[in-house]
């Protein structure tokens, strides 16, 4: 179908090659306008947390920069995106609207809500799949339902389709004579007034060309060795992709080729990650409520502390256990934090201090640039033991014997605690036991973990009754 002037939306999409929604409009056959609007309340009670501004801020730059590589420009505007939408519509006499599905709940109500609107003024929507291998209703059981275990799922996934079709990104981008008024991008307010992201510009190349690389750097220097690597966090054993991947800066279908033509065993390893990501938007999609409440309806009742105190030592990393505060600054410097210590420092918070799972969700949803609602959701319930394919309510990382297997020289700990870099491998996990230890101000430990572990036993065994 041939259309004079179309508008694509942009959302989490940030990306040109392997976007099908863009590659609709200008293979459509008439001019093409790329929208960009921001309106962060219709993504309550979740809008983006300070760290995904930021990034947003940077890719919008890169995404804006690319279009005009190809003659074109972005038009950002500010919501309600319905009036948004609907003004662009008569300002470019816009005879179609071609946008990338979202998955949030919340995303999805107002999507539909657009949809309906523009329809009703007779103006043709043309939505695709651009974030996931597979749609979130396309993998069921046996039964027709939705899973709630991984292994199964993931065995579904392959039996589904392995290979996909990527598609190319454009030459040119046919651009009308006159295009609509834009924002700056400063007008959106993304980036802080008080600059504390200079660790992310360090650590970070935004956009599409930054992501392109990273993907290369890990398939040719660390996924040879991911297997045995990925739960080192004083190594880059791991992707690294995942803000990329959050933003649409590259697709999940570029990835999983790219991983997929080599077929061994580190590979595949790499891929049940890329399709556990899928699980967590399988599961957020049929079970919206789980963002904010758990899966399990019995571990509502579960009897947390409320220690605010102790959660603000926590956020700050300064619980007296190395591998924890080592990651929490991480994340506090880089805006990103190893995934096998964001599962020590979560299983920290709710079952050494017995602080609820939403509180962590909300700290990591405001502080990771690559915070993903169906990702956090997942992640945080395994932890707690009250979501889909959750742990044993009996497993309590041990933060120090986690430390010494994972970081056993203290690399790791000594790169992010500065108090602690005259101590060398098992001393930097136990500073306590030398005799110097925490001379540079480094704090005592908020609990005793072994206590804490009985206790959390017990309430948890309580509340399976």
């Amino acid at each position: 179908m041939t259309f004079a002037t179309s508008i694509v939306w942009f959302r989490l999409d940030l990306r040109l090659a392997d976007n099908p929604a863009l590659h609709a409009a200008v293979n459509s056959g008439g001019t093409v306008v790329p929208v960009f609007i921001w309106s962060p309340a219709e993504e309550d009670p979740w809008p983006p947390g300070a760290a995904s501004r930021w990034w947003l801020h940077q890719s919008l730059k890169s995404l804006e920069a690319s279009l005009r590589a190809r003659g074109s420009r972005l038009v950002i505007r500010k919501g309600p995106t319905l009036a948004a939408m609907q003004l662009l519509v008569r300002e470019t006499g816009a005879t179609a609207v071609f946008w990338n599905r979202r998955y949030e709940p919340a995303l999805i109500a107002r999507d539909t809500n657009v949809q309906q609107a523009l329809l009703a003024d007779g103006v043709p929507v043309v939505n695709f799949n651009s974030a996931l291998l597979y749609e979130p209703w396309e993998i069921k059981n046996s039964s027709g339902k939705p899973f709630q275990v991984f292994t199964p799922f993931w065995r579904a996934c392959l039996a589904k389709k392995t290979e996909f079709r990527l598609l190319p990104r454009p030459k040119r981008i046919p651009t009308p004579t006159r295009m609509p008024e834009s924002l700056p991008l400063a007008a959106l307010g993304l980036e802080p007034k008080f600059d504390w992201a200079a660790g992310f510009r360090e650590a970070w190349c935004v956009g599409e060309a930054g992501a392109a690389a990273e993907l290369k750097n890990f398939l040719s220097e660390s996924v040879q060795d991911y297997q045995t690597h990925r739960d080192r966090p004083g190594l880059r054993g791991t992707s690294r992709l995942s803000p990329h991947l959050h933003f649409g800066e590259i697709s999940p279908r570029q990835i999983w080729m790219a991983a997929w033509r080599r077929r061994n065993a580190a590979a595949e390893s790499y891929l049940r990650q890329l399709i556990w990501r899928e699980f967590a938007h399988h599961l957020v999609y049929h079970f919206p409520r789980t963002t904010d409440e758990p899966l399990r309806p019995a571990f509502a009742k579960f009897p947390w502390r409320k220690d605010a105190v102790a959660l603000r030592a926590w956020q700050r990393g300064r619980t007296g256990f190395p591998i924890v505060d080592a990651g929490m600054r991480e994340l506090w410097t880089t805006g990103w934090m190893h995934n096998r210590v964001r599962m020590i420092a979560a299983s920290f918070l709710v079952k050494d201090l017995l602080i609820p799972w939403q509180d962590g969700a909300r700290w990591f949803w405001d502080t990771l640039v690559d915070a993903d609602l169906a990702n956090n959701t997942l992640g945080w319930q395994w932890v707690a033991g009250c979501g889909a394919d959750a742990a044993p309510y009996f497993r309590i990382f041990n933060p120090v014997t986690q430390g010494l297997r994972f970081d056993p020289d203290g690399n790791y700990v000594r790169r992010f605690v500065p108090e602690l870099r005259h101590l060398d491998g098992a001393a930097a996990h136990q500073p306590w036991t030398t005799t110097d230890g925490l001379a540079h101000g480094y704090p005592e430990r908020i609990v005793d973990h072994a206590v804490e572990r009985e206790e959390s036993l017990a309430r948890y065994s309580a509340l399976r009754g």
